[in-house]
């Protein structure tokens, strides 16, 4: 849950944050912003029945003075923080399309107030109680280009928390106008504000139909230029905002519905700059939250990487530069400290820069990182192929390459890769072992000497592997 007031970050928006390190975050957020007066009082939620919903909801529009009529809100809010009040508001003949007046007021306090009871409801893990407040989306959508930073952040968070309830709720906010309107608010100087949009954008853009019914129109918006000019590194970015609009940023990537237009955009640009700019931040030990970070930001230059636009547009040259692989490398120490399970992000990345680089393969022998990457093999089984596949992607380059990658460390690395029990690990450096015998004979001769031929026997009867281990003893012994 996010927690705290609203006009300052939530202290529990780190913690949501980190969930989404292993995976995608479709989860609701909640404003609380409880009045001093309600603070000292320690007042409590109570669960509230149908005459005392009707007598708040009667006060808050017929009340004789206006601070009786906020007080009847505030008390009908406290009670929607419960379940068993919430389902009984909902089955109240009239009491959203009260709620929704009240939400039109001209009175601000009271609008507010208002709100605050739709944004418990939104809040809801019963999605009927949340779709109970699809009357009021047109009017949040019409408050997000109001004045009030306070009162346009809880209409993002509540219109995020609907976002996630169905397909239907989504479908009724794309034809009312939500992608322009976002579109308007992403302008806002307003960070808190901008932390809210990326999250019920992040929202919509997780949603089963999005690649279809969504991310066309988001594409077609100003909206991933902005995203990008909120993710240039520099003294103006803001970490909360940055995390949000990575993760964007993904969701949209991953989709694959038009990336060559981000490419254009400037993104492998701007992501690099991120890079390199998160590793000095590292090295700086500036590293409060710094893999929340990282890791989308991995994701996305990775899965970039991947796209025919790259070539096409000289995408590959906006990376073409050894900071960037030097880069890579104190990230992946700086997780391996903080956060190893995010080591195999910064290993795919790794892949698919030296899958089909020369250069970046240069770099990273000329940077001496080879024995640095060889240090995470024994992290785990997915880190250890993971190692090896880059290998592989520098040894395949040819002869010029396999000759810095021995003498070293490297045989020795391999040879107690080959008691690992895993199969693709194995596989992994039999494939490895197999370009070094064939592009540097002498290699194959030093493994005989160091009992190579011994550590392959115990493979010899495992069906994925026996072909590929007969084949590298006829190498080793026959060339």
């Amino acid at each position: 849950m996010r927690g705290g007031g609203a006009t300052a970050p939530p202290a529990g928006a780190g913690a949501l944050r980190k969930a989404r390190r292993e995976q995608q975050l479709v989860s609701k957020r909640l404003l609380r912003d409880d009045t001093p007066e309600e603070a000292e009082s320690g007042c409590v939620d109570l669960i509230l029945g149908e005459a005392e919903i009707q007598q708040f909801l009667w006060l808050a529009q017929r009340g004789t003075e206006e601070k009786e009529r906020e007080g009847a809100l505030a008390s009908l809010r406290r009670g929607l923080q419960r379940p068993e009040t919430q389902q009984t508001f909902i089955r109240l003949e009239g009491s959203i399309r009260t709620l929704v007046g009240l939400l039109t007021s001209n009175q601000a306090l009271l609008q507010l107030e208002a709100a605050r009871c739709l944004h418990e409801l939104s809040h809801s893990e019963q999605s009927a109680v949340a779709e109970a407040c699809l009357p009021a989306t047109t009017y949040l959508l019409t408050y997000l280009s109001g004045h009030s930073s306070d009162f346009i952040e809880l209409c993002l968070y509540t219109l995020g928390n609907l976002i996630v309830e169905s397909e239907a709720v989504r479908m009724q906010l794309l034809p009312q106008g939500i992608v322009p309107a976002l579109s308007a608010c992403i302008q806002s100087p307003h960070q808190t504000v901008l932390e809210a949009l990326g999250y019920a954008l992040s929202q919509l853009l997780q949603a089963k139909e999005a690649p279809e019914k969504i991310i066309p129109s988001i594409l077609g918006s100003t909206l991933p230029q902005h995203m990008l000019q909120l993710l240039q590194p520099g003294p103006k970015l803001n970490p909360g905002v940055a995390v949000e609009f990575a993760w964007c940023l993904h969701y949209i990537i991953c989709s694959q519905v038009n990336n060559a237009l981000l490419i254009t955009h400037g993104a492998l640009s701007t992501l690099g700059l991120l890079l390199l700019d998160l590793a000095g931040a590292v090295q700086r030990s500036e590293d409060a939250g710094l893999e929340l970070l990282v890791c989308p930001v991995l994701r996305c230059l990775s899965n970039l990487l991947t796209e025919p636009a790259v070539d096409a547009v000289g995408g590959q040259m906006e990376l073409r530069d050894e900071r960037v692989v030097a880069s890579l490398f104190i990230l992946l120490q700086f997780l391996l400290q903080k956060q190893p399970s995010l080591l195999p992000e910064g290993l795919w990345l790794l892949n698919n820069l030296t899958a089909n680089s020369p250069s970046f393969c240069t770099s990273l022998l000329s940077l001496d990182l080879i024995e640095p990457l060889l240090q995470l093999l024994p992290v785990s089984n997915v880190v250890s192929i993971l190692v090896l596949t880059v290998l592989c992607n520098v040894a395949e380059k040819g002869p010029a390459y396999c000759w810095h990658l021995w003498p070293g460390p490297l045989l020795s690395s391999l040879l107690d890769t080959l008691a690992f029990s895993d199969t693709e690990v194995v596989g992994q450096s039999l494939e490895l072992l197999q370009l070094l015998f064939l592009y540097r004979p002498e290699i194959a001769q030093a493994f005989l000497q160091q009992s190579g031929l011994q550590a392959l026997k115990r493979h010899e009867e495992e069906a994925q592997l026996q072909d590929r281990v007969h084949a590298l003893q006829q190498t080793a012994l026959h060339g």
